[in-house]
């Protein structure tokens, strides 16, 4: 008899794994694991055969990707072709190039090793980890190596494209891709944490460069920015307005912590988590937090160069990529974070560390699109080139500068001489201007000739650091009558010009920024440019015992500013509550820098007319009334007594020094120390093209022309005097470096 055949399965779950069609759910039929079995942890088992029109619709799909990955590198081809002189930062064009000191690789380091549990760590020749051994272990050649580089080079651009266009296909829900591609377009060109190929591609795969735990600490992150966003707010209603990915970031690493196996994922979690709680103002979080990542890049040999190991451990290509970017992300974020809380940095680049070099550039060429920004009129932002790889390469140059002006000048515990400070604001004034010089074209901003539209966001931070760097470098010496005194060649104008320039600059990039971009996108970094410029506008009046006009008009500029900013950056509430308390000591009327809406009758200055930057196309336009234009006033000594400043408010004196003019209609002041009260912000107040030293014509630098300073000795003498308000933004009762 003959054996009965087996009933046929229905055509619908023809091609499931078993999990699936035991509970008869929907499945996709991904390899190695399905995404219910991946969710779940299961084990994924496929015990039919895939059916005819399912292998049709993977070959159309591959095909569809060839033909994705095709236009691609044409589109490629077509740019390199339409820009030969941009060589540098096209995708497959830039020259390698080999710093002859990092090529000189003749001592290898042992201890780098693949645990039993799969982890790499590395331990040094005095450890318990490793049998006794020398120091130095055999030369290492490496007249190969630049051949080796270029081979990394094609392979690793190849395989980004590859997972580029993946990710395209892909599909992920709700909010977790806005967050996500939220993440890509404002923080990643600029801080380059997690590396975008590997994290999508392992995201799929489970892999190893991916863990919930930084896809949490990622969309934690930029809830900062999305929750008021009307396309996504309602959507973070059932995450608890976004409070679970934070949650869930912070006891997942700790977990990981826990059990012992902490990998790269751990370390980008920590520095997500550390900038979070940084723009909320936990600076013992954040302090915390990024000290943990440093800890693990040692632990894990990242702080090594790749080429310096003897080989235990076997890298790929995309291994190193990763530990290299990894090395100066944190390298950055080390001197930024030390920025704002006022320490000493903890990592130092030597011989043996990663080169400041990356292989992958096609974020070179990507369109960069400003995630999350409507415009009105129908506008849409014109395709830009994102030139992100140049840009965090730049980016880590001048965070190097900015290390040595933290050590040899604002780190109270080090006590640098008289000579050592001199000789470090000489050196890195010179690096400084090497870096600007060459800085290419396509990232640089003068300020003589802005675009009608901002660059991408990470190429006008770049701007804006560059400028607060400027000011931090010259505005020690700038106040230091001592040194002066002690060193006649340290009495140079162009100190104060140098801080007027930059600071007069960074308000112009900002208002440029929030014209096109607005104010909700606004990240930490920017808005401490902001609070540095006003430093160098409150460090004027205290110098010169009278508030000029134009001088009023930039400092109301930067406290409306940071005030449309704290709500995505709390610690920002600190940095005005130290404005305030200046403005205080200056006994200037606080209230007078908040304008309201009341028409003027007529306008004294003829800097006060429309801003240059006026574009048809912004998310915001600000058209606010020229408040404070008459609103000049004479400050009370508060501090010093000197022949030369009371000779300086003399000559700038334009009203009766015993009847000063009335400030205007105010809004309250809330109370001391606590910020500005601004029940309704409104409008912008407009930049002056012109800003005048203490109202005295020959000492005005017009926007055109950053250099027409022409400064009398007696007003750079008065400067001697001042001091400057803290560099960091802790509390009053904190003040870290002071």
């Amino acid at each position: 008899m003959a054996e009965p055949s087996k009933p046929r399965l229905p055509r619908k779950s023809a091609f499931s794994c078993e999990a699936c069609r035991k509970r008869k759910v929907k499945c996709n039929g991904a390899s190695p694991s399905c995404s219910r079995c991946a969710a779940r942890s299961e084990q994924c088992v496929y015990s039919l055969a895939p059916t005819l029109s399912y292998t049709k619709q993977l070959e159309a799909r591959v095909a569809q990707l060839e033909d994705a990955l095709s236009k691609s590198r044409e589109g490629e081809e077509v740019r390199k072709t339409r820009s030969p002189s941009s060589a540098e930062s096209s995708s497959s064009g830039p020259r390698i190039k080999i710093d002859p000191d990092a090529e000189d690789l003749t001592r290898a380091f042992e201890g780098l090793n693949v645990e039993n549990d799969g982890r790499v760590s590395f331990h040094g020749p005095t450890s318990l980890f490793q049998l006794p051994s020398g120091l130095v272990s055999g030369t290492t050649p490496t007249s190969h190596y630049t051949e080796e580089l270029e081979g990394r080079k094609e392979r690793l651009v190849n395989s980004a494209w590859r997972e580029r266009a993946f990710e395209q296909m892909a599909a992920m829900p709700e909010p977790f891709q806005y967050l996500l591609d939220s993440h890509w377009c404002w923080i990643q060109p600029l801080w380059n944490f997690v590396y975008r190929p590997a994290f999508t591609r392992d995201m799929k795969i489970n892999g190893a460069y991916y863990s919930d735990v930084l896809l949490n600490a990622i969309l934690s992150h930029s809830v900062r920015w999305c929750k008021a966003e009307p396309q996504v707010g309602p959507l973070l209603d059932s995450y608890d307005g976004g409070a679970q990915f934070s949650h869930r970031a912070l006891t997942g690493v700790f977990g990981s912590l826990k059990v012992g196996y902490a990998g790269i994922p751990s370390i980008q979690t920590l520095l997500l988590l550390s900038a979070q709680e940084c723009g909320r103002g936990n600076r013992t979080q954040a302090w915390l937090y990024s000290g943990m990542a440093f800890r693990l890049l040692d632990d894990l040999g990242i702080s090594i160069d790749s080429r310096k190991y003897s080989g235990s451990a076997h890298l790929s290509d995309e291994d190193i990529e990763i530990r290299n970017r990894l090395f100066w992300s944190c390298y950055f974020w080390d001197k930024v974070v030390s920025l704002y809380f006022g320490r000493a940095p903890t990592m130092q680049h030597s011989r043996v560390s990663p080169p400041r070099m990356i292989l992958d550039d096609t974020a070179e060429i990507e369109i960069w699109t400003p995630h999350g920004v409507s415009f009105t009129d129908g506008a849409h932002y014109p395709p830009t080139q994102a030139h992100s790889t140049s840009c965090f390469m730049k980016m880590c140059g001048l965070a190097e500068i900015l290390n040595q002006i933290l050590i040899h000048i604002y780190d109270p515990i080090r006590q640098s001489t008289d000579s050592e400070f001199f000789d470090c604001v000489q050196e890195q004034a010179k690096n400084l201007n090497d870096w600007w010089d060459e800085l290419p074209d396509y990232l640089k901003l003068a300020v003589v000739d802005l675009p009608p539209y901002s660059p991408p966001s990470h190429i006008v931070i770049l701007n804006c650091l560059y400028h607060t760097i400027n000011i931090l470098l010259h505005r020690p010496i700038l106040c230091s009558r001592e040194l002066v005194k002690a060193r006649p060649e340290a009495y140079d104008s162009n100190h104060l010009v140098q801080c007027m320039a930059s600071a007069t600059s960074i308000l112009s990039l900002f208002d440029l920024y929030r014209r096109t971009f607005g104010d909700s996108h606004v990240v930490l970094s920017l808005a401490y440019s902001i609070y540095t410029a006003a430093s160098i506008f409150l460090l004027e009046i205290q110098a010169l015992k009278y508030a000029a006009p134009g001088t009023l008009d930039k400092l109301k500029f930067c406290i409306f500013a940071l005030e449309r900013v704290k709500v995505a950056n709390p610690v920002i509430t600190t940095a005005l509550s130290l404005i305030s308390l200046e403005l205080q000591k200056l006994q200037i009327n606080i209230h007078g820098l908040i304008p309201t809406p009341i028409p003027e009758t007529k306008q004294e200055h003829p800097q006060h007319h429309q801003s240059p930057h006026q574009h048809p196309h912004h998310p915001q336009h600000s058209q606010s009334p020229s408040a404070g234009s008459n609103q000049s006033r004479h400050v009370s000594p508060g501090h010093r007594h000197h022949q030369s400043q009371a000779s300086i408010a003399t000559q700038v004196q334009n009203t009766d020094p015993e009847n000063p003019p009335v400030m205007g209609a105010y809004n309250t002041f809330q109370h001391p120390g606590s910020g500005f009260d601004i029940p309704n912000m409104g409008e912008m107040p407009q930049l002056p093209p012109m800003h005048l030293l203490g109202g005295m014509p020959n000492a005005g630098m017009t926007m055109n022309d950053p250099g027409s300073y022409e400064i009398t000795p007696e007003v750079y003498e008065a400067f001697s005097y001042a001091q400057p308000i803290t560099t960091n933004m802790t509390p009053v009762f904190d003040q870290g470096w002071g």
